[in-house]
C-alpha cells in the first residue's frame, strides 16, 4: 500500500519522534495571505520600517504565520483522523521567522489515553517548529481526540503528562534587539500602553467578521492543512466542514486589534481550547481579559497576560460558562497568551 491512511490512536506509542514532512520556504506571499484572510494589522508584522524602529532588521511575519506553518506540517502524523483539537500548553514563540526562513516540524509523543467509548482515545505530542538553521523558531504541546481504527486493538497503559498551566513570565523569549523605548503610537494605531491596562479588565473587540467557507477552504489550504474534517464534506454525519481551530484564532487575534493594538508579538501560549465547533456562516466576534503583566529585561518592553475568546452570534458580552461550568454554546475559542507591549 502506498498512499498513507494517517495514524490511528492504537498507532501512537510514548517516547515515539515523528519527524514531519515536508519543509516550506516562506516569504511576503504568506504574509500578503494572511493579511487577506484575516484583518491582521498590527503594526510590526505589517511595516519593515516600524519593525525596525522598534530594533528589528525587518517585519517578521505574523507570529500564527509561524503557528500556522510548524502546526499544519503535523496533521499527516498526528491529527488526520482526530475527531477534535481539544488543547494547548507550553507554547512558546522562540525566534522571530522572517521573509526566506524554512520551517519543518518534529514532534514527540508524551502520552495517550483511550477514552472509555473504546472507539478513540487522547493522543499528547510536544511538536517543535525549526528553521534551516536548526534553531527553534516555535515549540509548544497539545492533545487531540484521535478515532481507533480496530476497535479490538488493546487499550495501551495510560500516560497523561503534567503540564505547566502558565508559562512564566521569566521564561518568554524577547527577540534579540526589541527596543520600545521610541515606540510610535500615532503610527501603531492606540496610545494605550502596559501600564493603561489593569489585571481583571475586560475588553470588547467591538468588530465581527462572517466566515465563509471559501476562505476557510483557502486557509487550510494554505496551511497545507489536510485533516479530513476540515476538507471532506462526507466525513462528518451532518454533512458539514468544520472550521479549523486555528482560522478562528488567527480571526480572534486580528480583531484584539480594536483595544489591544499595541500588544503587537506573542511570545507564549499557557493554554487553549476549541470550546465548540465553528462553521461557515457563523459571524465570530472576540473580546479579551487581562489575566497578569511581568516586566521584561528589554527597553522599554512590557508582557501581558491575556484570555482571548471567541464567540459566534448570540453570546451575551463577555459571557463564558454556564451554571454547571461548562463553556456555553456560543463560545468558540479560549485562549491564554502572552504578548510583548510597550511600556
Amino acid at each position: 500500500m502506498k498512499t498513507n491512511p494517517g495514524r490511528f490512536f492504537e498507532d501512537y506509542r510514548v517516547g515515539d519522534t515523528i519527524r514531519h514532512a515536508v519543509p516550506r520556504t516562506v516569504s511576503g506571499g504568506e504574509r500578503a495571505l494572511y493579511h487577506a484572510l484575516y484583518p491582521a494589522r498590527h503594526a510590526m508584522q505589517s511595516s519593515d520600517a516600524f519593525a525596525r524602529s522598534c530594533g528589528l532588521p525587518q517585519s517578521p511575519l505574523d507570529d500564527l504565520v509561524t503557528f500556522h506553518t510548524v502546526f499544519g506540517k503535523t496533521v499527516p502524523d498526528v491529527s488526520l483522523n482526530a475527531v477534535a483539537n481539544l488543547g494547548y500548553a507550553e507554547g512558546r514563540w522562540m525566534a522571530p521567522v522572517w521573509p526566506g526562513d524554512t520551517l519543518r516540524s518534529e514532534s514527540v509523543v508524551i502520552g495517550v489515553k483511550e477514552n472509555s467509548n473504546g472507539t478513540s482515545g487522547n493522543v499528547y505530542v510536544r511538536t517543535r517548529g525549526l528553521n534551516q538553521h536548526g534553531a527553534v523558531v516555535l515549540e509548544y504541546v497539545r492533545w487531540v481526540m484521535v478515532r481507533k481504527n480496530r476497535l479490538d486493538a488493546p487499550a495501551p497503559d495510560p500516560v497523561v503528562p503534567e503540564l505547566r498551566k502558565v508559562v512564566a513570565a521569566d521564561d518568554l523569549i524577547v527577540p534579540p534587539g526589541l527596543d520600545f523605548s521610541r515606540y510610535d503610537f500615532a503610527l501603531a494605531g492606540e496610545r494605550h500602553r502596559w501600564g493603561d491596562y489593569e489585571v481583571g479588565e475586560k475588553i470588547d473587540h467591538v468588530d465581527g467578521v462572517t466566515i465563509e467557507e471559501a476562505e476557510h477552504m483557502l486557509a487550510t489550504r494554505l496551511w497545507q492543512n489536510t485533516a479530513k474534517v476540515h476538507f471532506d464534506a462526507t466525513f462528518r454525519e451532518d454533512g458539514r466542514r468544520l472550521i479549523y481551530g486555528g482560522h478562528v484564532i488567527s480571526l480572534a487575534r486580528a480583531l484584539s486589534f480594536n483595544g489591544l493594538a499595541n500588544a503587537q508579538m506573542l511570545v507564549a501560549l499557557n493554554a487553549g481550547a476549541h470550546a465548540n465547533p465553528c462553521f461557515a456562516g457563523d459571524t465570530v466576534r472576540a473580546w479579551s481579559e487581562v489575566l497578569d503583566k511581568a516586566e521584561t529585561p528589554a527597553p522599554g518592553v512590557g508582557a501581558i497576560r491575556l484570555r482571548l475568546v471567541a464567540v459566534k452570534q448570540g453570546a451575551a458580552p463577555f459571557a463564558l460558562r454556564g451554571a454547571d461550568g461548562r463553556y456555553l454554546p456560543q463560545v468558540l475559542l479560549d485562549l491564554d497568551l502572552w504578548a510583548l507591549i510597550p511600556r
